[in-house]
């Protein structure tokens, strides 16, 4: 985009500028780091914000949640230290005074020493599971505690907690041993107590080993995003260990598990599946999934709630062929050991994929696209958009009557091949309008009056559907093109960010590398005006799903930018279906009356409530009474996946590769296929794609016509 060239040319321009200005100045690397980013941040975010005292104080916050967000650490006596500088550190970005850093790191450092001394006392004397204890573990109203004294009893409990659990585990693993084995000798209780206790005494150490390898910048790093995210939830700091790991994610293949992970409230989540990777592959794990603990083969697993999230990732990444065993809490709260084999990972599995539907009525169509993928160095390599053309033209080639476009999970990428892609399904016009940096504004249009399918049309969107998908979605939705289904919104990301490399920002290489920034630019609107901003995209008809109470959307993150609108775009919107009206009605009816959806609400609910729930018992019997309770209620839920569609499923090899399938890939799309199967979403779907092309030559629904 040219305000993505704009920006990068006045940020070079400024850069050397600024290089040179700086000869002279402090060599302190974080003082120069600091000034730097202070200085991008103003001229080169999309929407800058006032460093004032209220800036100070979330980012005081902010910090120290980052910092021990647990509160395993800090003492009350030391936020109170502290809170000098709650309405200061706007003075000390200003003037690049590190006077609070230095404090808190100092404080840190000395309070994570003391817990290390005293730990190992915690664990040498056993677990009483039948004393009746409770822990609450909702960490944002926890208090600190008031001394090193109350500070070992908050221990105490939370080892009290990962013991139960342990033991808990251990217990139940070796009764189905001993009923599948006569022969197999039951440990008593106190053994297995001995056991999860020595098994936490590893984890810990393991935990200060990472600790004391870290260094001053590693927590620079932490305060330095601590500033930044205040701007918005994208923008931030690549130290440049993180660039790296940046730089590999972008060439598309990495040895691993094949899931991408976040850190939010202390828990490392799944995010993202990649498509061909060894979880989707085997059906391991699921978004949602918290990893409670990682274990090498071979050896004891490691507790990773306390890690850094970059350390975490170390543990779970390894060579092809290699096995990891994680220890994951599911969505529904069950907790369970999932080995996985390590692979390569060939982010190729994102393309675009179809299959003909079949029934008594006809033959429909499906693409899937996972992301809008393109080749940057050259676009007329393979892309998204020249993918789905080519799956459309296949498809029209076997006489569908209707498609699906299913862009669920699909977390964006490429604008260009959104608007190319648009155009297939409009004649000439606006697509997305583009607000950037400074407030030029500009319009990204469809200039090929050529349209490849103007047949019925569903787009498939839920909670991850994001940034390009919303585009597409929200551009033929504002041109009456598509019947939009899926959850009450999709994820309300409309933003976009561009990597800085801090390192150009400066003459010469006297402070080593700085890293790099990655900042937000731009702010995308639909046509009619509107910004996908934190509203999202909204289905025409909505269709829950488990996450539907979840907080996981762009107004859920800290910080997101506000949504506005601008004036809309000259466009002329397409008439509706005839029977759009109805389609849309009798879809909404199906719901009501389908007993799964029902089922599924339930869930929704649940897992909220699951989520919700920092209350745990330290007594064996209360715990284990409510964790075969909750067992018990979750089982209910596996009726879902009971659901089996009368529909037939082929799927056609990929239209833009020239290479026949292999076995591994005739096996991914022999397994996608039944999986479409037993997909509810696929299912209504094409029950709408039917009542869209069931007409008569009157153009009325038959539905409608009278006997």
């Amino acid at each position: 985009m040219r305000s993505f060239i704009w920006l990068f040319t006045l940020i070079l321009v400024s850069g050397f500028l600024f290089g040179f200005n700086l000869k002279n100045e402090d060599p302190n690397k974080d003082k120069l780091l600091l000034e730097i980013i202070s200085y991008v941040l103003e001229r080169g975010h999309y929407s800058p914000k006032e460093i004032n005292d209220a800036f100070s104080e979330n980012v005081f916050m902010d910090y120290l949640n980052n910092l021990d967000g647990q509160h395993r650490f800090f003492l009350q006596s030391d936020i109170n230290s502290f809170e000098s500088y709650k309405y200061k550190i706007d003075d000390q970005i200003k003037n690049t005074e590190l006077t609070f850093f230095d404090l808190t790191f100092k404080k840190f450092i000395e309070r994570v020493n003391q817990v290390q001394g005293f730990y190992k006392e915690i664990l040498e004397k056993p677990f009483d599971f039948t004393q009746k204890e409770e822990i609450d573990l909702d960490f944002e109203t926890a208090p600190y505690a008031s001394n090193i004294s109350d500070l070992k009893k908050l221990w105490r409990k939370r080892f009290k907690l990962n013991a139960l659990q342990n033991f808990t585990s251990k217990k139940e693993d070796e009764s189905k041993r001993a009923e599948k084995d006569s022969t197999f000798t039951v440990s008593t209780d106190a053994e297995l107590e001995i056991q999860a206790r020595e098994d936490i005494k590893e984890n810990i150490g393991f935990l200060f080993e990472n600790y004391a390898e870290l260094k001053r910048k590693d927590w620079f790093s932490i305060y330095v995003n601590s500033i930044v995210v205040q701007f918005d939830p994208h923008t931030s700091y690549l130290a440049p260990s993180d660039k790296d790991r940046f730089d590999t994610s972008m060439s598309g293949k990495f040895e691993g598990i094949g899931a991408r992970l976040s850190k939010r409230n202390q828990q490392v989540k799944i995010v993202e599946i990649i498509s061909g990777g060894p979880v989707w592959r085997d059906e391991l794990i699921e978004v949602g999934d918290v990893i409670l603990k990682v274990g090498q083969e071979g050896e004891e697993p490691v507790d990773i709630s306390g890690m850094v999230l970059n350390d975490a990732v170390k543990l779970i990444k390894g060579p092809k062929g290699t096995k990891v065993y994680l220890t994951v809490k599911r969505v529904d709260g069950t907790v369970e050991v999932v080995p996985v084999t390590r692979d390569v990972v060939v982010l190729e599995e994102t393309y675009a994929r179809s299959s003909l539907i079949k029934d008594s009525t006809g033959t429909y169509g499906l693409i899937e696209l996972p992301k809008f993928y393109i080749n940057f160095q050259d676009y007329n390599e393979r892309n998204a958009a020249k993918d789905v053309k080519k799956e459309l033209e296949q498809l029209k080639e076997n006489n569908v009557k209707g498609i699906i476009l299913d862009l669920r999970n699909n977390g964006g990428g490429s604008l260009k091949t959104v608007v190319d892609m648009t155009g297939y399904f409009i004649e000439e016009g606006p697509v997305v309008q583009v607000k950037s940096t400074g407030g030029r504004k500009e319009v990204l249009k469809d200039t090929d009056p050529s349209v490849v399918w103007d047949g019925p049309l569903v787009i498939l969107v839920n909670e991850f559907s994001a940034s390009a998908s919303e585009i597409l979605a929200a551009a033929l939705q504002d041109y009456n093109r598509a019947i939009v289904l899926g959850s009450q919104q999709t994820f309300g990301k409309g933003t976009v960010q561009n990597i800085i490399d801090l390192n150009r920002m400066i003459s010469g290489g006297t402070y080593g590398d700085l890293g790099a920034l990655k900042v937000t630019t731009d702010k995308f609107y639909r046509i009619s005006g509107l910004s996908t901003q934190l509203e999202g995209v909204k289905s025409d008809i909505v269709f829950p799903d488990r996450f539907a109470q979840v907080n996981m959307g762009e107004k859920d993150q800290d910080n997101p930018l506000s949504w506005d609108r601008i004036t809309p775009a000259s466009f002329n919107p397409l008439p509706e279906f005839n029977n759009y009206d109805f389609s849309v009605e009798r879809s909404k009816q199906r719901l009501e009356e389908n007993p799964f959806v029902t089922l599924i609400e339930d869930q929704a609910a649940w897992i909220k409530e699951q989520q919700d729930d920092s209350h745990y018992y330290l007594d064996y019997d209360s715990y284990e009474n409510e964790r075969q309770s909750d067992k018990n209620y979750s089982d209910r839920f596996k009726k879902i996946s009971e659901f089996e569609s009368n529909l037939e499923f082929q799927w056609l090899p990929e239209a833009a590769s020239a290479q026949s399938p292999n076995e591994d890939l005739i096996e991914k799309r022999e397994r996608w296929q039944k999986s479409l199967k037993k997909d509810l979403y696929i299912s209504e779907a094409v029950e709408i794609l039917k009542d869209l092309s069931n007409t008569i030559n009157t153009g009325k629904p038959i539905a409608q016509v009278k006997d």
